[in-house]
């Protein structure tokens, strides 16, 4: 056989078993690390087992052909023969791309901040426009979204959006939207016609758990203070507006749209925890050698990754090279195809590196 994996079977059935002795539901960090290790591990198991079974049908038709003389006996062997010549194939390259290295992360739910950058109104006026595209997105492809933090501008704009998009995979579909989205177009306030260029970064980062990141309450400065902006009376007479400082690392948040202290500390502690885990997981890479999102790209905030060109109709994503039209309905949340494209050229590179190991 081309893949000997009886070892992984073995491993999996290890974790069963495992599951199954209660003493490890007393340690949650060790259920959590073994329920993701099963998860991993119970697609690529499935396929190895239907690959050795179409390995063993083949090998019993060919010793059929081999030695049987019933003329309807050997037919069906044939039949066999060519359906394993089929699946075999189809399987090992289901095999090929389930053996990838995993990002442990593509499962879970995730933070996604949205901000305007270089370009003022023209700039807090597009990041409205991404981080309502993201948000039509998330809740099509069936997440569920809860906006954390708006900062919203008179002019109609945002300075940034915060959102929690809860679901399985929302990593995994949101994680290549990370870095600096390029905007030119002309904007409504220019009487002459002129293009105009502008930034939005985008940060996706997956949700943390207090099992894994542990934020003490010794390194936090807390304010509270009255909310401001939008949201009506309640909001500019009440002081529930969180402002948090990771002391440690200087990282700070602000959360207001609650109505209450205790569900903005909340949110501005999830919020926290992310950014944290980001900061440690960028050391752990640098340290490794390698970028967060394999070939495709860094996801850094200071990296061009897409221009969105609105004279030329036209959405280009610079990792790959791709160009797409239709921004009107890309603008509206269509951007699955955009999603695959990049997932898909993650995957070809990958196979590639393998190939040459």
């Amino acid at each position: 056989m081309k893949f000997e994996l009886d070892h992984l079977v073995q491993e999996f059935a290890a974790i069963e078993l495992k599951l199954q002795d209660g003493d490890i539901y007393g340690d949650p960090k060790l259920l959590k690390e073994t329920m993701l290790k099963k998860k991993f591990l119970e697609n690529t198991v499935y396929l190895y087992n239907l690959y050795k079974a179409q390995i063993q049908n083949l090998a019993e038709a060919k010793d059929i052909l081999a030695n049987e003389k019933d003329p309807e006996m050997i037919e069906l062997a044939k039949m066999q023969v060519l359906e394993t010549d089929v699946k075999i194939p189809e399987l090992e390259e289901a095999l090929k791309l389930a053996l990838l290295p995993k990002d442990k992360n593509d499962e879970k739910n995730i933070i996604l901040e949205v901000r305007a950058g270089a370009g003022g109104d023209e700039a807090a006026l597009f990041a409205r426009e991404m981080a309502n595209a993201y948000e039509l997105y998330a809740r099509e492809a069936g997440f569920q979204v809860e906006v954390l933090e708006e900062n919203a501008l008179d002019t109609g704009g945002i300075k940034e959006k915060i959102f929690k998009i809860s679901g399985s995979g929302a990593y995994s579909q949101f994680k290549f939207e990370g870095g600096t989205h390029r905007v030119q177009r002309i904007p409504q306030t220019e009487a002459k016609g002129r293009v105009h260029t502008s930034t939005v970064t985008v940060a996706v980062l997956p949700e943390v758990e207090a099992i894994d990141v542990v934020i003490r309450d010794e390194d936090l400065d807390i304010m509270v203070c009255r909310s401001s902006g939008a949201g009506g009376q309640h909001v500019n007479k009440t002081n529930s507006a969180i402002r948090m400082v990771h002391l440690p690392t200087g990282i700070a948040v602000e959360c207001q749209d609650e109505r209450s202290q205790l569900q903005n500390k909340n949110k501005a502690l999830e919020i926290l925890r992310a950014r944290v885990w980001a900061i440690e997981e960028d050391k752990r890479n640098a340290a490794l050698g390698s970028a967060r999102l394999a070939q495709v790209g860094t996801g850094d905030r200071s990296e061009k990754i897409r221009t969105y060109n609105f004279p030329q109709d036209r959405v280009t994503d610079h990792r790959i090279g791709a160009n797409f039209p239709n921004i009107p309905a890309i603008m509206q949340g269509k951007l699955g195809h955009i999603i695959e494209a990049l997932q898909i050229a993650d995957q070809s590179a990958k196979l590639a590196e393998a190939g040459r190991e």
